[in-house]
């Protein structure tokens, strides 16, 4: 049970370690992968200010299919190489855009988005899609959040299956 009250009176770095614990405890309980990926993304927005849009892209041969995901309706699909989500899974690292308005071939599936995060699914060399977390307040997310991101896909690459999602 996420208790919000508590949340609010956190740091940002105590929430993200709590926001991992919370994975942890949902991810070690549940095997279903659908499942415990709707509840990642719900685990994001919950704890995480200042998000309007958290979801998951599978890659399946070079686009990126829509997933689990809270927030408005988004792109269906993102060819690899195309926007910040296809940058990430070509460059195979994370990508933290300031100003997406700056970024070059940018794909604006909520106009009212001003700074993204996206990061790379890679497991066993394989990339299988991205988390990608949108905002409308510009320079919205840093370095802190990268670091708490990995985390959270590592622990995701530990419990899930993404062959079959």
């Amino acid at each position: 049970m996420i208790k919000l009250n508590a949340v609010e009176k956190m740091t940002s770095e105590q929430k993200y370690k709590y926001m991992l614990i919370l994975l942890e405890g949902q991810l070690s309980s549940e095997k279903n992968d659908l499942a415990n990926l709707c509840n990642a993304t719900a685990i994001i927005k919950a704890i995480m200010d200042r998000v309007n849009w958290a979801g998951f892209y599978i890659l399946r041969g070079n686009t990126l299919i829509l997933g689990m995901f809270q927030g408005l309706p988004a792109c269906n699909r993102v060819e690899v190489g195309k926007g910040v989500c296809g940058a990430a899974v070509t460059q195979k690292k994370p990508q933290l855009v300031e100003n997406v308005h700056d970024f070059l071939g940018h794909i604006a599936c909520d106009s009212s988005t001003n700074s993204e995060i996206v990061i790379p699914i890679i497991k066993d060399d394989v990339v299988y899609g991205v988390l990608d977390l949108d905002s409308q307040e510009i320079g919205r997310f840093t370095k802190l959040e990268e670091k708490y991101l990995v985390e959270f896909v590592d622990i995701l690459n530990k419990y899930i299956d993404w062959s079959k999602v």
